[in-house]
């Protein structure tokens, strides 16, 4: 049997699926923030109120950010439940990685405050760093695989049903142990530019000074993993050019940071992010970042889609809930827009902020 041509996308799929690589940027770079916020938690506080200061800078945040996650995974179920099924069944064990870590970092947020002793809170700090790590790393892995591309063939005796044919171990090429390294570090350059931008006196005194040490390593870092992505599985002078506008911008927010310009550096890994992510997408397209093996019907963005009437529904109920969340997400923004010291923070409370 010969191998199936890929048949060409509706304008409904190709719109859920900028739609969905739209709610995973989103997710990467509100959520990055948090991440390296929570992974220097442990070290940029050195008393509890300094680790006040820390928490209460994403305390309003953190929660919110996530729900991007959630939606991103709610529509990849919905609107191409082939690339969800295939995803879930051939890396669970990653995945389930990834919510241990959630869970870990979730609980380290809530019940810090529970208990007024010192080793109490300390553990729940050290979790949420330590949750915050396993995410950041195992989906920095996960997307260098993607831009490789994964191998999946159809499940015998199916037609539809595509499975992931590598094995655990071949998820780990050094590309991908870079991948990963490298987006804990950009994380957590993003993390301490926005702690300077969220705080002032003694924290955004230390945080300045790790987000200029770090950006050096985010700087020489990215500039590897994206080189070497461009010349072993780019996609021609658009990944080049999404490559030169994320080393553009990391080498201007760690010059903004040495400077003190504060919005500009955190601005600026916002940029960043926004442009490697960009360049995982558009190099994951048309085949939903998989390298289809054996014959049959390939999976890729037409075969893995729902029906065009299932993403008309989903259409009209994106048009009314998405403009709400982002007005109540940019309200909370804007609420907790203030830069906040150990002088706000009394000496006789207990309870989380």
């Amino acid at each position: 049997m010969l191998t199936l041509l890929a048949a060409e996308p509706s304008t409904l799929q190709v719109v859920w699926f900028c739609l969905i690589a739209v709610l995973w940027i989103g997710y990467l770079v509100l959520e990055g923030f948090d991440y390296g916020v929570a992974m220097l938690l442990p070290f940029l506080g050195k008393n509890e109120k300094e680790r006040r200061v820390i928490v209460n800078t994403i305390g309003p945040l953190w929660d919110g950010n996530e729900v991007w996650l959630l939606t991103a995974g709610g529509a990849m179920f919905a609107a191409f439940p082939g690339w969800y099924a295939t995803l879930f069944s051939g890396l669970y064990l990653p995945l389930f990685l990834i919510l241990v870590g959630l869970i870990i970092r979730g609980v380290s947020f809530e019940y810090r405050a529970k208990h007024p002793d010192a080793r109490w809170r300390n553990s729940f700090d050290w979790m949420a760093a330590i949750g915050s790590f396993i995410v950041s790393l195992v989906f920095g892995v996960g997307f260098a695989n993607f831009i490789i591309g994964m191998p999946v063939a159809l499940a015998e005796g199916s037609t539809h049903l595509h499975v992931f044919t590598g094995g655990f171990w071949s998820l780990f090429s050094p590309f991908a142990l870079l991948g990963g390294v490298v987006l804990v570090v950009l994380f957590l350059f993003h993390g301490a530019n926005f702690l300077t931008l969220k705080s002032s006196g003694v924290v955004h005194d230390r945080a300045k000074a790790v987000s200029v040490k770090i950006g050096l390593a985010a700087i020489v870092g990215g500039a590897t993993y994206l080189v070497w992505a461009n010349i072993a599985y780019g996609f021609g002078i658009v990944g080049w050019l999404l490559t030169a506008v994320a080393a553009v911008a990391l080498i201007v927010s760690w010059f903004a940071m040495s400077k003190s310009r504060d919005g500009w550096a955190f601005a600026a890994t916002t940029v960043a992010i926004l442009a490697v992510a960009v360049w995982i997408f558009a190099r994951m397209w048309p085949n939903l970042g998989f390298v289809n093996s054996g014959s049959g019907i390939p999976l890729d963005r037409v075969s893995a889609a729902s029906t065009d009437l299932t993403l008309t529904i989903m259409t009209g109920a994106a048009v009314v809930f998405v403009p709400i969340v982002l007005a109540y997400q940019a309200w909370s923004v804007w609420v907790f827009r203030k830069r906040i010291s150990t002088k706000n923070i009394p000496d006789d409370v207990v309870a989380a902020a």
